[in-house]
């Protein structure tokens, strides 16, 4: 009796195929996740706003700033973040924090992006 092992075949390929989507993960959270990663004095507190915005306000304890929208971005980030770091990162609404959480878990990165951006943590830190 011969013995048919294709449904196997076909169940790995497809569980390969999910978990290789080709997007890098990264964790989104809210205010207070955020606030208690970024405790953490190792991790790298980023900025992705201009720095128009960054001057106005920043979240306490920001070390770095790398305005997203600018061409090198990628570029300076890899220049200044060293290889392996955990990285919370944060733009004005959520919106650009996530490209760059993305660009940044790609390259390898420990990513965790504040998913309301700075406006949330403003409106949650300040009641």
């Amino acid at each position: 009796m011969k013995r048919s092992f294709r449904p196997v075949y076909v169940l790995l390929a497809s569980v390969l195929c999910c978990s290789c989507n080709g997007k890098a993960e990264f964790s989104s959270v809210d205010v207070a996740e955020f606030a208690k990663v970024i405790e953490d004095t190792t991790v790298v507190l980023l900025d992705v706003r201009t720095a128009d915005e960054h001057a106005a306000g920043c979240i306490e304890g920001t070390s770095l700033q790398i305005d997203i929208l600018r061409d090198d971005f990628e570029q300076r980030a890899l220049a200044h973040i060293e290889k392996g770091s955990t990285v919370a990162l944060y733009c004005r609404s959520g919106n650009r924090s996530k490209r760059a959480a993305s660009l940044l878990a790609a390259k390898g990165y420990r990513v965790v992006e504040l998913s309301t951006g700075y406006n949330g943590w403003i409106e949650v830190t300040r009641q």
